[in-house]
């Protein structure tokens, strides 16, 4: 028996080894589940070049939009599990949309394989810079104050944004209360425009704002401060050290995808994120650089799976 096993070990590694080394054999389909022009097109597109020529062979981007980033996942899933198709996933087609779709399609634990997260994106809570509040003990005392309509404008339901803002309150006590909108634009016009009091925003779409002084950040949600806005304070160091909330992406593939074709993939993007060139775009767009291991991504997702969970079950948060 001992030796029947050695014999399939023995014929298991050249098997393996040929896997690797005849992948890439044609282009690589590099799917976006989310329209073009947002952050997660951007990243895609940054990431995509560099790939195509460690692996030499195209990587086309393909956004495949629709059901917060489920249809572009299913597509991946049903694909040849042998690494010609890659997705983009976000911590909404990884951890979220579970728990808000009676029919998700897709199971993201079984039908996926992780390859390496990409990203950490902090939120910023802000204002505008036309508001009485001034930071961020002015917002909380102003939301609990029971004459005072606190609104915090969103993406959409399910988004970072409104899950980060529930999570706050939920934490802080304070009465806000969500507005959803089709997209972050939308909502930052009314942010500006003082329809709304304020937003839980991912830090790389609001920069330009910060910057230009039209919005005032209180607080940022991750435990450390951002680099990108390193004189703003934490909402952990304000009172509630357990906080800690970010948006994030990684990339995946499809089930069953030979895994020394995943160690070839995950290698050859640990190298593009080691490049220095590279890290100070990646920084531009507002986040952090995160390159490390499938196994570290697994844990990611099954960790924050499992926060979630806990959260949209509190809030009683359905999708169709």
């Amino acid at each position: 028996m001992f030796k029947k096993a050695l014999a399939i070990a023995a014929l298991a590694l050249p098997l393996a080894a040929a896997a690797q080394d005849a992948w890439p054999s044609k282009p690589i389909t590099f799917v976006v589940p989310y329209p073009p022009g947002g952050p997660t097109d951007l990243m895609a597109r940054l990431i995509a070049t560099p790939l195509s020529k460690r692996l030499n062979v195209p990587v086309v981007v393909e956004n495949k939009a629709g059901a917060s980033g489920n249809i572009g996942t299913v597509q991946v899933v049903r694909a040849k599990a042998d690494g010609h198709t890659i997705l983009l996933a976000a911590s909404g087609n990884l951890a979220v949309n579970q728990y808000l779709y009676k029919k998700l399609g897709f199971d993201p634990v079984k039908d996926l394989a992780p390859v390496m997260q990409i990203s950490r994106f902090p939120l910023v809570l802000e204002v505008s810079e036309k508001s009485p509040i001034k930071n961020f003990k002015d917002y909380v005392n102003h939301a609990r104050k029971a004459d005072n309509r606190v609104t915090f404008g969103s993406a959409g339901n399910g988004t970072p944004q409104h899950l980060g803002g529930e999570l706050f309150k939920a934490t802080a006590k304070v009465d806000i209360s969500h507005v959803p909108y089709k997209g972050a634009g939308p909502a930052i016009v009314d942010l500006m425009g003082g329809q709304i009091t304020s937003m839980f925003d991912i830090l790389g779409s609001s920069m330009q704002h910060i910057q230009s002084g039209k919005f005032r950040p209180l607080a940022v949600t991750t435990k450390a401060r951002s680099a990108m806005l390193p004189q703003v304070p934490t909402i952990s160091e304000l009172g509630y050290p357990d906080f800690d909330y970010y948006a994030w992406h990684g990339i995946s593939t499809t089930a069953g995808t030979p895994q020394p074709v995943i160690a070839r993939l995950n290698a050859e993007l640990r190298g593009i994120f080691s490049d220095e060139a590279f890290k100070a775009k990646w920084l531009e767009i507002g986040s952090e650089v995160v390159a490390g291991t499938p196994e570290q991504f697994d844990a990611v997702i099954k960790t924050e799976a499992r926060k979630m969970d806990g959260l949209i079950r509190t809030l009683n948060i359905q999708l169709d």
